[in-house]
């Protein structure tokens, strides 16, 4: 089986490596004229870990990135509203990692070199158009830089892992808009004394005027780099998509942050610190009822764009190329039953996890203390039940599939490239 795969990003590498892995051979066509080390931050789950560390990626991410610890949220006036163990602290099987995502997509890229081989890593490639017939795909490229005309290529199936933008996903959704969540985010990354524990993720503030701040590589000189989101509400429709990713001037958002000096962490100097800042909307699509349509289907960002809520996207996408190549495995002779498979498995909670973000996720407890408490409380359960709030973090986690003992207990989707044909009805999906 040949695997076409338009998109050289964190899905479209994990998708390669993962079909491989299964004795299925992949081809990655990624538009960019060279796949580089760009980004900040993001967060792998241990949903994500597992898959990665079943890669034999597992060395890289302890050497490169920081376990976090800790997920605590907190109130504008830096006032600790809830706290909770993460990774293999909490009992999981897996670490839970932050890690500049540039830096993963270097090590998905020279494992998928090593193992595919060059010749099948393809930049500079932009997809425009694809065919379908009952016996494989046809892709049909132009050289990103030029414009000109590329030889077409032909698979038994194609992958769209090409982002929010994609171009799969739009030929069979042409009219969806992106959709705007109401605010702005700007995002930087600076060396700095840790805080908390050292290996804690908060999150501060509510809706429109957020931060989150987390280590995501420990420094020689006993620093971390941490990477900073700051969030704002904001009327229209967001930036015009050749604006997004623009490096601005702190002054558009810090005065909003330059009473947050707490205790714990001192913001407008993690603000101030910020050499380079870059502005984002926070933007999402709605969800699709499929993402299959004969051998063609979808991964990542291009299936299911989701806000960035609960650290999510990121692994999911890594799953989704798991999953992908475990059906795939299974139903060799099949292929597009094996597409149908992936998407039966993983369209519906990933549908439900994209409209949970719109409403905040786990983050909903911020919002229903400013609601509540917007100057302030003394104890935090005359505003939240410690049952309430433990119910919505474990809700959120069983949700996106990385409940503590349901991931442990999991199947594995390793499928060490031989599965013989009478397993094509033999997996059960995992309910979590």
């Amino acid at each position: 089986m040949e695997a076409i795969i338009v998109g050289g990003g964190i899905g479209g590498m994990a998708a390669a490596l993962s079909l491989q892995a299964a004795g299925i051979r992949a081809h990655v066509f990624e538009a960019a004229p060279q796949i580089a080390a760009l980004g900040l931050g993001i967060h792998l789950q241990p949903n994500a870990v597992r898959e990665l560390t079943e890669l034999g990626l597992a060395d890289e991410l302890e050497r490169q990135a920081v376990r976090i610890e800790e997920l605590a949220f907190y109130s504008k006036r830096g006032q600790r509203i809830w706290s909770e163990p993460r990774g293999q602290k909490a009992g999981y099987r897996w670490p839970q990692y932050a890690i500049n995502r540039g830096t993963l997509q270097i090590i998905l890229l020279t494992a998928a070199k090593a193992r595919l081989g060059t010749d099948r890593i393809h930049t500079g490639h932009r997809l425009v158009g694809f065919d379908q017939d009952d016996q494989g795909v046809t892709a049909h490229f132009i050289d990103s830089t030029t414009g000109a005309p590329l030889p077409p290529v032909r698979g038994d199936i194609l992958v769209g892992a090409d982002g929010i933008h994609s171009v799969v996903r739009k030929h069979f959704y042409p009219d969806q808009p992106l959709r705007f969540g109401g605010q702005l985010m700007w995002r930087s990354a600076v060396p700095a004394a840790s805080f908390l524990s050292g290996r804690t993720m908060i999150i501060a503030g509510h809706r429109n005027q957020k931060l989150v701040c987390y280590p995501m590589l420990a420094l020689p000189d006993g620093r971390m780099m941490m990477n900073w989101i700051t969030e704002l509400g904001e009327s229209g429709n967001g930036p015009p998509r050749e604006e997004w990713n623009q490096k601005v001037d702190k002054a558009r958002f810090a005065d909003a942050f330059e009473s947050w000096r707490f205790d714990w962490l001192d913001v407008p100097a993690l603000i101030a610190a910020g050499a380079e800042v870059f502005e984002f909307p926070k933007v999402d699509r709605d969800p699709v009822p499929r993402w299959t349509f004969g051998r063609v289907t979808l991964v990542g960002d291009a299936a299911h764009p989701m806000h960035p809520v609960g650290s999510q996207a990121g692994s999911q996408a890594v799953v989704d190329a798991r999953v992908l190549a475990w059906h795939l495995a299974t139903c060799r002779l099949d292929p597009q039953e094996g597409l149908r498979r992936y998407e039966a498995e993983r369209l519906p909670p990933m549908r439900d996890i994209a409209l949970e973000n719109r409403t905040l996720g786990p983050e909903v407890v911020m919002e229903l203390v400013e609601e509540r408490a917007p100057q302030g409380f003394k104890d935090i359960h005359d505003v939240l039940s410690a049952q309430e709030l433990q119910e919505r973090a474990d809700a959120f986690k069983k949700l996106a599939g990385f409940a503590i003992q349901g991931l442990n207990d999991r199947k594995s989707y390793d499928t060490h490239g031989s599965y013989p044909e009478f397993l094509q009805a033999a997996y059960t999906p995992p309910r979590f």
